[in-house]
């Protein structure tokens, strides 16, 4: 709700707050249980001297397959030796060890072409350049700007920037024309290749212990798919500005 220009942050209803979870982390909880029941029909079987089913040998090896090649690849997606070697703003606010998460994409545009549309995100202001669809099948009132606005160019440490209208994240780091950072999410740097490139990077982490386990089985593919989404959408944006097809200001 938005009282004066300003979101306001409200409670979520039990139903909202179902439907809420359940869009978030329904398919994630699907997808362990059936790996957890494939695991212990095969352990079952082996341990009787039987033939294992079909759909068990197979659930186990998607499983298998997803621990030892999808995960290694979404945790890293789009990063290269170079990323992995950058010192870069917020770096000193990331957990050490843990769940390390890398993102980065490259953006055929200029720092200051690229920096607005991410100095703009947030639920209310301009999106996430995500999937709009399924953040508001969760009731996010999402709705992704395709055109910069010079009144949503800057935040304030310690603001908010709202995933939902029930809340969101505190900013943590806010560089212009460098680096966002949201407590609870990780750092977005901006490092230019060279006159008309930059790179994006996404930098999160997850402490080690009961919280990395959970978000390991129940958030990582959604904040994989939703954070890769936004970090194309930027790059979508900032090339079209470039090319003048929306029409973009520099902060």
């Amino acid at each position: 709700m938005s009282e004066g220009g300003v979101l306001t942050t409200r409670s979520l209803g039990p139903l909202e707050a179902i439907r809420a979870f359940g869009v978030v982390l329904g398919g994630p909880i699907v997808l362990v249980a059936a790996a957890v029941a494939s695991t212990v029909a095969l352990a079952r079987d082996l341990g009787a001297r039987r033939l294992p089913p079909r759909p068990a040998l197979l659930g186990v090896l998607a499983t298998a397959l997803y621990a030892c090649v999808v995960r290694p690849w979404h945790l890293r997606w789009g990063t290269n030796a170079d990323d992995a070697q950058r010192v870069l703003p917020g770096d000193e606010l990331l957990p050490m060890g843990g769940t390390q998460i890398r993102h980065a994409v490259t953006v055929d545009a200029p720092v200051h072409v690229v920096w607005p549309w991410l100095a703009q995100i947030g639920q209310d202001r301009g999106g996430f350049y995500s999937y709009e669809w399924l953040e508001n099948l969760a009731g996010c009132q999402m709705r992704n700007a395709d055109r910069v606005h010079p009144e949503w160019q800057h935040r304030e440490p310690g603001e908010t920037v709202h995933l939902h209208p029930a809340g969101g994240l505190r900013v943590t780091l806010f560089e212009p024309e460098r680096a966002i950072g949201l407590d609870g999410w990780g750092t977005f740097s901006l490092e230019p290749l060279d006159p008309g490139r930059t790179r994006l990077i996404a930098r999160g982490g997850v402490p080690p212990g009961v919280g990395a386990a959970a978000y390991g089985v129940l958030m990582e593919i959604p904040h994989f798919l939703m954070e890769r989404r936004m970090l194309l959408g930027i790059k979508e944006r900032a090339e079209a500005g470039k090319s003048g097809l929306f029409a973009s200001t520099p902060a």
